[in-house]
């Protein structure tokens, strides 16, 4: 038979066992305090990236994929492709960085913008200068890849991004300003797949820049009331009360000239099928707009992504059926 084995018993001082579970609990509060610390950081920088809002990275890809579909032929070059998805994340971040430097004194004043991190401090000026310095960097070695002529206008672009910002002091109709920043993607995707950027590639650019100034009014008669306290110019302060009348008349000019483009590059019924798509979702758009409610305004900015959506499907499903 085994003996049953006997374990000496352990005697604790039950000061002994407070002192260690008061030392464990102030253990716990401290990594717990340095987490949430380091979870804030984190959570600010990727606002300030805009990376939690992903709505302008749409809006800046669609008319990019548009160029680079027909400039392709609906078989753009993969390498160009990967450049151009990454080019626009990386740029995108890059003029939201430079917006919320520029706006630092007028954000906090905006309900929409009060929590952007440069606003409320999280982010110093001199970090939020250096992450969009090494944003843009970043940029330019993306389209050292491409040809001369792609370089050239990356060069260009990267001015008018830097623009932009302080255009909404200068003139009465900033939303032009953007508009060229945000279409110039596309004579871009024209230089890298043909080498230069044709009638076509300059006909798209001036779509895109209407299509640009529509949202963008639309994103700024969400922000009237304190843009016109504040002194910040935009179309929806212009305009006035005609700036639904505008609007309208930006989007008649839209469907014409994609339904122009279409023709001119021999498109058929997927792409009149996208366009039709994208016809509806502007009058859902001017549904939303047309009380002028701030938020509702906000949801018709945020709608062109889906009407971005319906273009390049239409468009990728004609190439497709209609090679």
């Amino acid at each position: 038979m085994l003996k049953r084995l006997r374990l000496p018993r352990i005697r604790l001082d039950p000061k002994s066992v407070r002192d260690a579970e008061r030392r464990l609990i102030e253990r716990i509060r401290w990594l717990g305090k340095h987490v949430d610390i380091k979870a804030a950081r984190c959570g600010a920088y990727v606002r300030l990236l805009r990376l939690n809002r992903p709505i302008g990275i749409w809006l800046l890809l669609w008319p990019t994929l548009w160029a680079l579909w027909i400039a392709g032929d609906g078989h753009p070059s993969g390498d160009v492709l990967l450049i151009f998805v990454i080019g626009t994340v990386v740029m995108r971040s890059a003029g939201c960085i430079i917006n919320d430097i520029a706006d630092r004194e007028i954000d906090p004043h905006v309900a929409r913008t009060r929590d952007r991190p440069l606003a409320t401090g999280e982010v110093s000026v001199r970090v939020a200068a250096g992450l969009f310095v090494v944003l843009m960097l970043a940029g330019l070695g993306l389209v050292a890849l491409l040809n001369p002529l792609t370089q050239a206008l990356a060069v260009l672009g990267a001015l008018v991004t830097v623009a932009y910002p302080f255009a909404k002091r200068m003139i009465a109709a900033p939303q032009f300003v953007l508009g060229i920043a945000f279409s110039w993607g596309v004579p871009m995707a024209f230089a890298a797949e043909l080498g230069e950027v044709p009638r076509i590639g300059w006909l798209l650019f001036v779509v895109t820049i209407a299509w640009v100034v529509i949202y963008d009014t639309q994103y700024a008669m969400a922000d009237r009331p304190d843009d016109i306290k504040l002194g910040v110019n935009s179309t929806a302060i212009l305009f006035g009360d005609l700036d639904k009348a505008f609007v309208s008349g930006l989007q008649f000019m839209l469907l014409l000239g994609l339904l122009l483009i279409g023709r001119s590059v021999e498109r058929g019924g997927w792409y009149l099928a996208g366009i039709a798509a994208a016809a509806v979702f502007m009058l859902y758009q001017q549904f939303l707009i047309r009380d002028r409610e701030p938020d509702r305004c906000f949801a018709a900015f945020l709608n062109n992504a889906w009407l971005g959506l319906s273009v390049f499907v239409g468009l990728v499903l004609d190439f497709i059926m209609q090679p």
